[in-house]
């Protein structure tokens, strides 16, 4: 079964070459040519991964991948513009992109980039350790949820893949630099930066046990502290 995409870019000659180059290596596409009917074609039909432009008519690809992440925040999703300032690339990783290509590029990056999401996204689905406890808290990561008596929380699909990783690591040193290859594909400046949005994400949304932290070790990575009596 074919892995589908969805394309969201206003250039329509760009648009067109890169689905050809795409469907030619084993994808079904779905081209869109506003944000207004990308997100239309995320609500209606399911995908495994989705290309956003970020300059369109209407909703920017900004809007969209926000919009997204509301209803289908576990499809990856990758930005692929001509936007190249540092502050648009930031935002969008903050906003949950799992790369953010800038255009010109090399298209045959480009297609081992989209492979290797998938395969990563394929392979945290079917990973058969799935449930943690951390503290007070149950973590599920196949439900991306973190729920303990009073609160249940949806987390998006790098903030439930880092947590795993931190639970998996528990009391012991993720190493920053592995942790990002894994989950973000490599350890790029952007990425780390990323990565540390996330852990202050995660800290506030396990703030209910003082018991549980999550440490930051220097150019080393961090240590996910939970009581042994939790484990």
């Amino acid at each position: 079964m074919m892995n589908k995409i969805l394309l969201v870019e206003d250039d329509v000659n760009f648009g067109s070459v890169l689905r050809s180059y795409l469907e030619i290596n084993g994808f079904t596409v779905t081209l869109c040519n506003t944000g207004d009917k990308g997100f239309s074609a995320l609500k209606s039909s399911e995908f495994d991964l989705c290309i956003f432009d970020i300059m369109m008519p209407g909703m920017d690809g900004f809007r969209l991948a926000e919009e997204k992440q509301t209803f289908k925040n576990d499809v990856p999703f990758i930005f692929l513009t001509a936007k190249t300032l540092k502050e648009d690339i930031v935002k969008g990783y903050n906003l949950g992109a799992d790369d953010y290509i800038t255009k010109p590029f090399d298209t045959e990056l480009l297609l081992l980039k989209i492979k290797a999401i998938i395969q990563r996204d394929k392979k945290n689905r079917n990973n058969v350790e799935d449930e943690f406890s951390i503290g007070n808290y149950c973590f599920i990561h196949s439900l991306r949820t973190l729920k303990n008596n009073e609160t249940r929380i949806q987390l998006s699909p790098r903030e439930a893949d880092l947590l795993k990783q931190l639970c998996l690591h528990k009391n012991e040193l993720l190493q920053k630099d592995k942790a990002l290859k894994l989950i973000w594909g490599d350890d790029s400046y952007f990425n780390s930066r990323s990565m540390d949005v996330y852990i202050t994400r995660l800290r506030k949304y396990l703030s209910g046990d003082p018991e549980i932290s999550i440490l930051s070790i220097h150019g080393s990575g961090y240590r996910f502290i939970v009581p042994s009596q939790n484990h």
